[in-house]
């Protein structure tokens, strides 16, 4: 039997969870290995590159499809678990496709969908267009996978990383010790602060909240903010969550008098700029891909044409 794409491993994946309490991946691989009716040979296939076994790797893309959707939930790393969602949708398993598509397409930042490079289908795209879309799709199950670890770590660790990314990021530049974290017990709504310059007189001010999915940062929290700035006389400020932010909050943001530049980033831009600057990220394989050098081959003479 042809091993099974990661979309039709979906169901069969949902029902198996729903019979256990949870299930670690590799788990998943024997009892639907069976359902499917593949031999020892399929089961320990592996792609051509030798980057992993194909079946394997098809079971945790299903995985990471639903668990973006809220279908599955991993309560820890590596371990997955079905959601009341997905005990819900599972009594009408026609519908589940649709339904991770749509929750897919509404995780892609709206101000972002013009420009985006994440599509959702592959309909009539040429080699290269597969290529840059299955990229995308694979960077935006890792940026799922960022704020999933975030997650599981303590807002004061949070709060280390953001300070860390910012300094990754050239905020700092040369200064030695540039980020500071702020004292726990008195930060008064500063978390971090990054020093510009060796003297210190430009700074960028902090607030890291490290939040559910599901959490919206409001007006009124970015208000506070604000005011810790102006206590903090700094007209410079980073305000970083891993979940969102209402539109109230982002227009009082946008509306600033000049006196202060405020910058909200939300979980989609976090994990961007964590897999973007390669923080506690590593290369698992560069696909180099060639095209004929124009000028050496017309620096060649043609055959007479008969």
């Amino acid at each position: 039997m042809t091993i099974p794409k990661h979309d039709k491993i979906r169901i069969p994946a949902l029902k198996l969870l729903s019979e256990y309490d949870s299930l670690k991946l590799n788990e998943f691989e024997a009892p639907l290995g069976k359902q499917f009716g593949l031999t020892e040979d399929e089961l320990s296939q592996k792609y051509e590159s030798g980057n992993g076994k194909i079946f394997y790797d098809r079971i945790s893309w299903a995985l990471s499809y639903m668990n973006m959707a809220g279908l599955v939930q991993k309560p820890k790393r590596g371990t997955y678990q079905i959601s009341g969602i997905g005990k819900e949708k599972l009594k009408i398993p026609e519908s589940i496709d649709a339904f991770i598509e749509a929750q897919i397409k509404q995780r892609v930042p709206e101000k972002k969908e013009k420009t985006s490079s994440i599509k959702i289908t592959n309909a009539d795209l040429t080699p290269q267009e597969e290529l840059y879309d299955s990229f995308s799709k694979i960077q935006l199950s890792i940026y799922n996978e960022i704020i999933d670890v975030i997650l599981d770590k303590s807002p004061r660790e949070f709060e280390k990383l953001v300070v860390i990314l910012l300094q990754k990021m050239g905020y700092g530049g040369e200064v030695k010790a540039a980020g500071e974290v702020t004292q726990y017990s008195n930060d008064k709504g500063i978390d971090g602060i990054i020093k510009e310059d060796v003297l210190g007189l430009g700074r960028i001010h902090i607030q890291a909240k490290r939040y559910t999915r599901k959490n919206t940062v409001g007006r009124e929290e970015v208000q506070k903010f604000v005011g810790a700035l102006a206590v903090a006389q700094s007209n410079k400020g980073v305000f970083i969550t891993t979940s969102s932010y209402s539109k109230g909050a982002i227009e009082y943001a946008e509306n600033l008098n000049g006196t202060t530049t405020l910058v909200l980033i939300d979980g989609n831009q976090l994990a961007e700029y964590i897999y973007q600057y390669s923080l506690g990220m590593q290369t698992e394989q560069t696909i180099e891909i060639k095209k004929l050098d124009s000028d050496f081959w017309d620096s060649i003479e043609n055959a007479e044409k008969k």
